[in-house]
């Protein structure tokens, strides 16, 4: 029932509407009836019968009830005195420069580090603002990893979304921890920021990541927004969208080049079905939500570089293949909304190979746009090609010698079947620390490429052959 603390309908609002009771309570929902005022998204405060504060904020609104999500589980709450305070303005996240940088936080923005909550900056929206298709300007900055299955050929531009396809078990933490830690510009010097978010991880991983950033100096640059596996799953569905707030304003208001990592994904889209069942909605595939597509789009699409503006902000969102499937919903719809994907593969990190990249479903939309003179070098495109073309010649060339053997290859085979062995243990296996420049990295695929015959080298020129690959074959003689 509706307090009778507030009189008018203006003085509500302002003060907060504020019921006793609770109709009901399903899994991280609790539902309340007989109201109306409120909006969808709204933020509210649930306050216990010991005074104990719960954040909440509204998922569904019908002319007789509202659906309520409890960031902090719905464990001990007492139906008939729990009161819900209705806030009158949607979940916010105080945002300043100064008060997030070097700082870690839980999936709700509170302080994890013993510092202070941030109270100097201004409240923002954590549902963002749609960016006018019109004002986007189109990425095109090449941004180095030091990681040559990425910059080579797959290869991150400044303002794109990259996810990273992964299986259980597969070092993506330590690729994520790699990434930001070697990430950096070419093209200009700029301020540069890691927004790091992780839903559902477990303790020791996220001790991981912070000893690792505090470690190589880099964690001064870095926000670290924390929801640890024994938190509520609902706060998962919060805390992507609280770290690219700060993304955002830190990209668009101050000026930054921001990398926002996002793991694992997976974590989020299961919180979203559990919420969903909660509901009561008809199930889609897999048991996900129909809408699984819009959420996730609602949150990669806020990747991006405005134009007039001097930030950009890039996503490398990460998500777990359930089984290695690449054709589970999770992937599948994230394929669709990104621009391209990193794939993880199990046999190459069955063969010890680190990171266990595999170029061949691995893609980049965005590649051919950051690369080439005046970003990388004029070869880079072409001997990219050549490197593709080549291993996916040497992998049907290692199926053929499983089958007549490597002794009855011709020539040429044989050498492609060399090429395959040399590929993976040069240039996919890179230490955890090695961070090597584009033109490292480039060196080396044309190194590679030069053991093979030269007619077999066609997605380059001959200029470049003369050029770059005489000089990288020559080097390896010596």
């Amino acid at each position: 029932m509706l307090s009778d603390k507030v009189e008018s309908t203006s003085e509500k609002r302002m003060a907060g509407l504020e019921f006793i009771g609770l109709q009901k309570i399903s899994g991280p929902l609790v539902i309340i009836e007989g109201i109306s005022g409120v909006g969808f998204g709204e933020r509210v405060e649930l306050i216990t019968a010991r005074d104990e504060i719960r954040q909440g904020r509204v998922l569904a609104i019908s002319e007789k009830a509202a659906v309520l999500e409890v960031f902090h589980g719905t464990s001990g709450l007492d139906q008939e005195n729990t009161r819900v305070r209705f806030m009158g303005r949607p979940f916010e996240m105080i945002v300043s420069k100064e008060e997030v940088l070097g700082r870690i936080f839980t999936g709700l923005g509170m302080p994890l580090d013993g510092g202070p909550a941030p109270f100097r900056g201004e409240p923002r929206n954590v549902n963002g603002f749609a960016i006018n298709p019109v004002a986007r300007a189109y990425p095109e900055d090449f941004i180095q990893t030091g990681i040559s299955t990425i910059d080579g050929m797959n290869t991150l531009v400044r303002g794109q979304k990259l996810p990273i396809f992964s299986g259980s078990g597969l070092p993506h933490n330590d690729l994520a921890i790699q990434i930001v830690r070697q990430a950096r510009l070419l093209t200009e010097e700029s301020s540069f920021a890691v927004i790091f978010a992780a839903m559902g991880v477990r303790h020791d991983e996220a001790e991981a990541f912070r000893q690792s950033f505090e470690e190589s100096g880099v964690l001064n640059n870095v926000a670290m927004f924390l929801n640890l596996a024994d938190d509520p799953t609902v706060e998962r569905l919060i805390a992507p969208r609280v770290a690219l707030t700060v993304a955002e304003y830190l990209a668009f208001e101050e000026g930054m080049h921001v990398l926002v990592i996002l793991t694992d994904m997976t974590n989020y889209c299961e919180a979203l079905r559990e919420v969903a069942t909660s509901k009561g909605e008809v199930p889609s595939r897999k048991g996900y939500p129909g809408y699984l597509y819009s959420d996730l789009a609602s949150i990669y699409e806020r990747a991006g570089r405005i134009k007039g503006r001097q930030g950009s902000v890039t996503q490398i969102p990460i998500l777990t293949m359930p089984d290695d499937d690449i054709t589970h919903p999770i992937p599948d719809l994230t394929g669709y909304i990104t621009e391209g994907q990193i794939v993880l593969d199990r046999g190459l990190y069955q063969k010890g190979i680190y990171p266990p990249v595999n170029v061949l479903p691995s893609l980049s939309r965005l590649m051919s746009d950051g690369i080439g003179e005046g970003k990388t070098r004029e070869d880079h495109r072409n001997i990219s090609s050549q490197l593709y073309a080549a291993y996916a010649n040497a992998k049907q060339v290692e199926r053929l010698a499983s089958i007549i053997g490597e002794e009855d290859l011709s020539t040429t085979d044989k050498r492609y079947f060399t090429f395959s062995r040399e590929f993976e243990n040069r240039f996919v296996r890179q230490d955890k620390d090695e961070d090597r420049s584009i033109f490292e990295t480039l060196d080396l695929g044309w190194e590679l490429v030069m053991m093979l015959p030269e007619k077999e080298l066609v997605r380059v020129t001959p200029e470049q052959i003369e050029k770059y690959g005489k000089t990288a074959h020559t080097s390896h003689q010596e």
